[in-house]
């Protein structure tokens, strides 16, 4: 998945949690393996170039390929299965593969769960007696600085993504031409329960511009969102106030 991953887990048996947590990175490197378009013999390379079927992949494969296109259902088409006319579905295994991650430290008994993909976080339970997970977003236009702090508070599950330029230069591409994505944002924050689906929101309103992203963002269910503008604009879902702390 070309990224780094951080898990920060509290409570539990550590004896359970530590064989979940191992369980997990194993399940991180398996998926890189089946799904990195940067390895020739990945499953969805020799797929991209015919030399597999669906039905020869691994059954979860199939299950993926489907998220990926409801992604790109709900964004009319903004979000794409594919990547210069090759298919590509990595857009959302990440998130995919970081929610499953938490579902997996949960279930093993911990009381709570971060897990960090490239900057992009689900996460569940509690760090503490009334305490929530907080979530710092970054300031594209002040290095070091931060735009808002996220709060989980009040809600069992909280995934928090962000697309834009800062990090990686102008890498999001426009489906529609299959060039760079011109916009005037330099970022999008998405917060919602699912990182499955709240990463590929913030590509595609990236990719929209801030008035067709946030038009968009106001429509979908248990979202919110933040967008900056390359002129130092913060634009905010009307919902976004409940969720910062």
């Amino acid at each position: 998945m070309g990224t780094v991953f951080s898990f920060d887990v509290r409570g539990g048996d550590p004896d359970a949690v530590r064989a979940a947590l191992d369980e997990a990175v194993a399940e991180l490197h398996r998926v890189d393996e089946v799904y990195s378009t940067y390895r020739e013999n990945s499953q969805i390379s020799r797929l991209a170039r015919g030399e597999l079927t669906v039905e020869e992949c691994d059954p979860e494969v199939a299950d993926v390929l489907e998220l990926a296109a409801e992604a790109e259902r709900v964004s009319d088409g903004w979000f794409s299965r594919r990547y210069a006319g090759r298919l590509d579905p990595t857009g959302i295994v990440k998130g995919w593969a970081a929610e499953r991650a938490a579902d997996t430290l949960m279930a093993a008994g911990a009381a709570g769960v971060s897990v960090n993909g490239g900057g992009d976080v689900q996460m569940a339970g509690m760090p503490g007696p009334g305490r929530p997970w907080r979530v710092g977003i970054a300031d594209p236009l002040r290095p070091g600085g931060l735009a808002a702090v996220i709060s989980a508070a009040g809600v069992d599950r909280l995934a928090v993504a962000t697309s834009g330029t800062a990090e990686r230069g102008a890498h999001i591409v426009d489906p529609r031409t299959g060039r760079s994505a011109v916009t005037d944002l330099v970022a999008v924050t998405v917060v919602g329960p699912s990182l499955t689906w709240v990463d590929c929101w913030a590509t595609a309103a990236f990719a929209m511009g801030s008035r067709a992203g946030l038009t968009w963002l106001e429509s979908l269910p248990e979202v919110e969102a933040l967008l900056i503008t390359a002129g130092d604009e913060v634009r905010c879902t009307d919902g976004l106030a409940a969720r910062l702390g």
